[in-house]
């Protein structure tokens, strides 16, 4: 296969085919990712509405309890189909508290939410007050307030539910991640950013081209991506996203693709042609030396980075099809990684470790997810059912994926539990929404 065979036919694929008030009770950390974890029970008791438009309650209470739920952290409990009936509540907890506590509820969320003042019209100044109770101390163990305008009301229970994920595992939640994206607008393909959910999407470029495969910098303040400044030019951009602004890091001769950013941000790994064929390379961000890593006849693309940095997997068609591949970050200790099929490409490496995700087609010929072991000791299919999968990318929690899925006939983005479970469309504009990126954890 040809270099430029390779590069195209990666291409088609991943362009979707062309003031704060704390208790003094002790922190309970639990690891949420061992084997036998079980998910804590929480309730919502609701969010009052203290003098704010009809919907800020239930607006909230709505994105909090889609949070807790998708935390994989706690199971959300129904208060009332247990019995729980609560109301006009204060700071302190209620006496049905104790109830609920009784019928197996480890953790009740409330608070209450209004303009400041009671000025229903006024834009700016949301006060919200997030209260934890906990069971097993039975007492608050923590209150928030959360001030500003009605844009920011999402983000005030995104932060709520996040503090909750950190206070019972010690680990940030994501419900204030972001997710970039490329999106078909006309003729061009453009980068986006929306929130985790989906919500409040953002174009980043207008170029009227082709902008492509954007990945986080570590401290989420830049995306790097592929620019095709013409059909036969593609060059490595970064864009800071605070500002737009917007510079080339890599422009060698030829085509150069599939950038990804080491954990720490010191180097640069991507696929170039600029040698004539299909090589990986690494880019010291600091110096800017660049070493070639591979040196092979076949072509070679798409890496990603081991959360260590340590090691690279990456995509070759050495072996005759496309395959992942491992190696040291060096270029040393290459081995193949998959053999199940003629297919394999586009890995994303966990940010835990313990999996590779990446493109399988199946003995049907269908282009789905899998995930494989760094080890090569297990495998399983994550997706089924219509339409190609492809771009999978990990949320920092490791515990879900993103990618994209033309399931609904068009290529949109999707959701999906690292079991395989809790399948969720996340975008539901656009004609072609693809090669989405999620953002480190804040």
């Amino acid at each position: 296969m040809t270099i430029r065979t390779v590069f195209f036919a990666a291409l088609g694929l991943t362009a979707g085919l062309i003031a704060i008030v704390e208790s003094g009770a002790t922190d309970v950390f639990l690891e949420a990712t061992r084997p036998d974890f079980q998910k804590i029970p929480l309730g919502v008791a609701g969010i009052q509405n203290s003098g704010g438009p009809d919907w800020l309650g239930g607006r909230i209470e709505e994105v909090l309890k889609a949070d807790v739920r998708r935390s994989l952290v706690f199971s959300l409990v129904d208060l009332p189909s247990v019995g729980i009936k609560v109301s006009n509540l204060g700071s302190g907890p209620d006496p049905s508290f104790k109830q609920a506590a009784e019928q197996g509820v480890s953790v009740i969320v409330w608070g209450k939410a209004g303009m400041k003042n009671g000025d229903k019209d006024k834009e700016a100044d949301i006060n919200m007050d997030g209260y934890v109770y906990d069971a097993g101390s039975d007492e608050v163990v923590g209150g928030k307030r959360y001030v500003g305008s009605s844009s920011v009301v999402r983000l005030m229970a995104h932060r709520f539910a996040d503090e909750l994920v950190f206070r019972y595992t010690g680990e940030p939640g994501i419900a204030r991640t972001k997710v970039a994206y490329v999106s078909e607008q006309g003729s061009a393909r453009e980068l986006f950013v929306m929130d985790y959910d989906g919500y409040d999407a953002r174009q980043l470029t207008a170029d009227g081209f082709l902008n492509l495969m954007p990945r986080w910098s570590p401290d989420r303040r830049f995306l790097v991506f592929t620019a095709y400044r013409n059909r036969n030019t593609q060059d490595i951009d970064m864009i800071e996203l605070a500002t737009g602004k917007r510079w080339t890091i890599v422009s060698l001769g030829g085509l150069n693709i599939t950038p990804a950013l080491s954990p720490d941000g010191n180097f640069l790994a991507f696929a170039s042609s600029h040698e004539g064929n299909s090589e990986l390379y690494r880019l010291d961000t600091r110096t800017k030396a660049l070493q070639r890593l591979t040196t092979n006849a076949a072509g070679d693309l798409s890496p990603t980075w081991s959360p260590s940095g340590r090691e690279l997997a990456f995509t070759s068609d050495r072996s005759g099809g496309p395959q992942v591949f491992l190696m040291s970050a060096d270029g040393s200790n290459v081995r193949r990684l998959t053999f199940e099929g003629d297919y394999n490409a586009a890995p994303a490496w966990s940010p835990r470790g313990n999996w590779i995700a990446y493109v399988c087609r199946t003995p049907k010929k269908e282009y789905k997810l899998c995930l494989i072991t760094p080890d090569g000791q297990k495998r399983v299919q994550l997706t089924t059912g219509a339409g190609v999968d492809d771009s999978p990318s990990w949320s920092p929690d490791g515990r879900h994926l993103v990618f994209s899925s033309t399931a609904d006939g068009k290529s949109q983005i999707y959701m999906i539990n690292a079991d395989g479970k809790d399948l969720e469309r996340i975008t539901f504009t656009g004609t072609h929404n693809s090669a989405p990126a999620w953002s480190p954890a804040l």
